[in-house]
């Protein structure tokens, strides 16, 4: 047997080994499995990230609030009589 033939079959050889069933078995997750520790590590990893989203938008909309709130404590400035005068940075 020569080396490009033994070269074709260790591939031919290598792709079998590769495709067997047992390798591509589905994880309890995939397989639709409802109860296993799995299933729950998901479960708590849904909802950190889920806390973890609710949290920043929280924040968020705090933010505006305050915001919100502090230009409604501003009164407003009707004409340029309203200006506070201009000051000298020297």
């Amino acid at each position: 047997m020569n080396r490009s033939k033994f070269k074709i079959f260790a591939a031919v050889l290598v792709t079998a080994l590769m495709a067997q069933a047992h390798s591509a078995l589905a994880c309890a997750a995939c397989y639709g499995a409802a109860k296993g520790p799995l299933m729950d590590g998901m479960k708590w990893g849904i909802f950190a990230l889920l806390g973890t989203v609710v949290s920043v938008l929280a924040g968020c909309a705090t933010f505006f609030v305050y915001l919100a709130k502090k230009a409604a404590s501003v009164p407003p400035i009707n004409g340029p009589g309203d200006l506070p005068p201009p000051t000298q940075n020297t």
